[in-house]
Order: structure tokens, then sequence, then C-alpha cells
């Protein structure tokens, strides 16, 4: 399916990877930004406000939607979910796929389909239970996000549009996200496991986050909730030792759970010491084929230099 995809939140790492990606597959991509357009395919938006003209979603063969107030913050450390920074997570996501929703009900010709972020988070802390999309929501903030964010954009199939939620795991990028603010600390050899270690981590490689989205924008029996995680999920223990094997690093020294929870709240037991075996059952059913199945390989495409690059 060739055809115009606007993206909303597509300054992050995953949008500017996916439009790069669409563009060269042969899309026109079209971009919602928040500042004046700096070009014809860039549209103004601003959900907090409610502005969204039609025309930038009119004609578009789907719209992904992957904006949303940054969970962690700036950095892996980088302070308490106050009640005004859980309000703004929950909003920012709310706010966003209401406004884009709304608008595609104002279209007399709406996208064949909606791609809508969500996260595994959904789940909640789940111990050693194998999770896949039809396992049952958890409990906590996160949860709470989730559920919320996916009933917005669930609205969306009232009006005839195929919607197609994605549930990212970990995701692991060169730029931005848990792998960036990890990465400089385990090259000094400062890096640990987080708590017992024994937590599952549900992580996927960048690219194959592209390969999801695309595949579900292109794939019509693709519907409903999708788990974007990658089909080998570890223990934090285990994702530390490679981690280290890839930087060639000793990882000596585990950060307690008390030190995190003195340290991030809340966000300690939601976020870094949850635990969320999670299995992409829906894209393996589709015949997703996985670029980075294991995590060693995964690690060591993403630390190694850029020249040095698969």
């Amino acid at each position: 399916m060739l055809g115009r995809v606007v993206l909303a939140g597509a300054s992050g790492p995953i949008g500017r990877a996916l439009a790069s990606s669409l563009r060269a597959d042969g899309h026109r991509v079209g971009r919602l930004v928040r500042r004046p357009p700096a070009g014809l395919d860039e549209a103004t938006w601003d959900p907090d406000r409610g502005v969204l003209s039609p025309d930038a979603l009119d004609g578009a063969a789907a719209v992904v939607n992957l904006a949303g107030r940054s969970i962690a913050g700036e950095s892996l450390f980088a302070g308490r979910w106050t009640a005004r920074v859980r309000a703004e997570i929950l909003d920012s996501r709310v706010r966003s796929t209401r406004l884009i929703v709304e608008t595609l009900n104002r279209l007399s010709a709406r996208p064949a389909v909606l791609v809508s972020a969500s996260a595994i988070g959904y789940y909640g802390n789940r111990d050693d239970e194998t999770l896949t999309e039809t396992s049952t929501p958890g409990r906590g903030f996160l949860a709470e996000v989730a559920n919320a964010w996916e009933a917005e954009a669930m609205r969306a199939s009232a009006l005839g549009v195929r919607v197609v939620r994605t549930r990212f795991g970990l995701i692991l990028a060169r730029e931005g996200g848990t792998l960036d603010r990890l990465l400089p600390i385990f090259r000094l050899g400062l890096g640990g496991w987080l708590g017992s270690g024994r937590q599952w981590w549900s992580w996927i490689h960048l690219d194959d986050v592209i390969g999801a989205i695309t595949m579900a924008i292109r794939t019509p029996a693709l519907e409903g909730p999708v788990n974007v995680v990658g089909p080998a999920p570890v223990s934090n223990r285990a994702f530390t030792r490679a981690l280290a094997a890839a930087l060639h690093r000793p990882a000596i020294l585990p950060v307690p759970a008390f030190a995190l929870r003195l340290v991030l709240g809340g966000m300690a037991d939601e976020m870094v010491l949850s635990s969320q075996r999670v299995l992409p059952a829906r894209l393996q059913a589709a015949g997703f084929a996985f670029r980075w199945p294991d995590l060693g390989p995964a690690l060591k495409d993403l630390a190694a230099p850029k020249a040095g690059r698969a």
C-alpha cells in the first residue's frame, strides 16, 4: 500500500526512523508538529488546545500516533513521578489520541488504519507469568495510562477505521530510550543489575519496531492490541551480562531496590523493578520476521561505532 502516512510524535527516535523507512519504501509522510510548519509535509497541531485541521489528515492512507510525554524524563534517574508529572504523562496521551479520533470523525474519507502507541505497562507487574495480547490488564499507574490511552484509540473503530494498538516493550535504540542512558554507565564499568535482577525485561531493537509498525499499516488482518517486543525476553541480570559483554566491560555494581525506590519513588517499582515476560504472539502469527531476535547481537549492533553497524 503506497500512500500518505501521517505521523504524530514524529520528532522522537521512533518517529524519525519510521519516517525515513516509509519514505524509502515510497510512501509520502506527513508530520504533525507543534511549531509553525516548515514545509508542505508538515501541519501544526496543539492537543492541549484541541487544534488540528482536518486537512492535515485528509487523504491519508494511515495515521500513526506516537505522541506523548516521556515517561522516564530526560535521564534514567530523572526524579520522581510527582502528581503533576503523572497528570502530564496521562493527559499528553489521552488528549493527543482523542484529538486525532475527533478529527477523523470530521473527515468524509478516512484513513484505512490508525496505529496508536501503547505500552506493555498495560500488563502491570506479573512476575514470571507469560503474557500475550489476550492477557488481562494489570494494576498500577502505567496500566491505568495504557488502558486510558487505548480506550481513546478504540473510538476510531466506530468510524470504520482499523485500529492497531502497538504495546511497546523496552525499545533498544542508539539514540533515546533506556539503552542510550545505560551505555555511558556501562562503558565506565559501573553497570550492574537492578534490584534482584530476576525481573523480566521484554525488549526489542528499533529496527524491529519500525518493521512491526510497517506491518501493522500494511496488514488488513492485523487489528487490536499487538505486543511490539522481541521473541526472547530476558531477566534484568541476563540483560546486564549481555550489555557488559557487548561493551567488553565488567558489570559488578548492582543497585539495590531500596536505593532505586529512594531516588525514583513509585517509578522504580513500575519501570525498572517491574517484571513483564511478554511475547509477540500476534506479530509471530502474522508471519513477522525479526531482524534481531536475540539480545546479544542486538546490543552489539547498537553499541558498535556507527561505521561498524550492520
